[in-house]
């Protein structure tokens, strides 16, 4: 029975590649601890029972789980006069929230298109290339889907919290998929939504992560999760974005205005703040004020957008040569690099 031995992996440059892993470096003891937990955990599955290596022990209880400096509710105060222990219990809630947010849109959004592709719903696209190549992205997001549970697992255990993640709502992006192809009254609407939705997310993710993997200030742990992940993000943003441009060559007028509009529906709803995952995480801490504060914050618009690098889409329908026909604050975009 083979078993995966990390010392033996190839190397590309400083960094170790194992098949169906992000490549990580070796050298780094949180990198080497998350790659090692992976594998033990899909080795113990498949082979023999083997010790989990101690990926706990890395944490440090003295930093925070997520940047508080993201945080849209930041210089408000209702906020600002939050006792610290209750603001710092609401960046772990926002931390795995966030891990929620990046399973459901892997689970809910991106493997469901890739699906359809491999099924053969859009007759434009297919040949065995093509499908390995999205297999193979599928199964790179069920790693993610891994890596990101057993980030939040051990928050959970060093945290003390014992709710589950479930008491969080669907992450936006995810609800408002949900609920455009609740409406549509075709199934090609259906399925280029769901289309639509991934290209953005998938184009669109790697500035998401960013708010997190270079951030020197939280949990260790956390942002090396946030920056193994994002390293296979860009082959799955060149994937997804030629899905795009081939299936929007066959498809008529009124579709494509269909499928543009959409993903810019989509990018709305994957930049956007996510109140109603804040309200519930507000309502959990008891936070006198909460709705006064997420009504305010919503009002200024300074503080709408969570991710603000729309660079992915933008480039893509650049290439689609569809930027004219699009209305959206692009000139936003430097701020998302401050």
């Amino acid at each position: 029975m083979t078993t995966i031995t990390l010392n033996d992996a190839p190397h590309t440059g400083g960094l170790v590649e194992i098949p169906g892993f992000p490549p990580y470096d070796p050298a780094d003891p949180v990198e080497n601890a998350v790659i090692t937990r992976l594998a033990g955990n899909w080795q113990r599955r498949a082979a023999v029972k083997r010790k989990e290596p101690e990926l706990e022990d890395l944490f440090d209880a003295a930093r925070p789980d997520y940047p508080e400096r993201i945080v849209p509710f930041v210089g408000h105060p209702v906020w600002d006069g939050l006792p610290p222990e209750v603001r710092r219990s609401m960046l772990s809630w926002s931390w795995l929230a966030y891990n929620r947010h990046t399973i459901m849109a892997e689970q809910r959004i991106a493997n469901p298109a890739f699906a359809y592709v491999i099924e053969g719903e859009f007759p434009s696209l297919g040949g065995p290339a093509l499908e390995t190549s999205l297999a193979q992205a599928m199964v790179d997001e069920q790693y993610h889907t891994l890596m990101h549970l057993n980030a939040s697992t051990i928050t959970r255990q060093k945290r003390g919290i014992t709710l589950p993640d479930t008491v969080l709502p669907a992450p936006h992006i995810v609800h408002r998929h949900e609920e455009l192809r609740a409406a549509c009254s075709e199934e090609w609407q259906r399925k280029l939504t769901t289309l639509a939705f991934a290209t953005v997310s998938e184009t669109s993710i790697s500035a998401y992560l960013h708010l997190l993997s270079d951030d020197p200030d939280i949990q260790e742990i956390n942002s090396t999760t946030v920056k193994l992940h994002n390293r296979d993000e860009i082959c799955h943003s060149a994937i997804t974005g030629e899905l795009a441009k081939t299936v929007y060559d066959f498809l008529s007028a009124d579709q494509r205005r269909f499928f543009v509009d959409t993903m810019l529906t989509g990018l709305e709803a994957f930049v956007a703040n996510d109140y109603r995952t804040w309200q519930h995480i507000l309502a959990l801490h008891g936070v006198t004020g909460a709705d006064r504060m997420i009504a305010e914050v919503q009002q200024d618009a300074g503080r709408r957008n969570l991710v603000r690098d729309f660079s992915g889409l933008r480039g893509l329908l650049s290439e689609m040569d569809l930027l004219g026909q699009v209305d959206w604050p692009w000139d936003d975009e430097p701020a998302a690099k401050a």
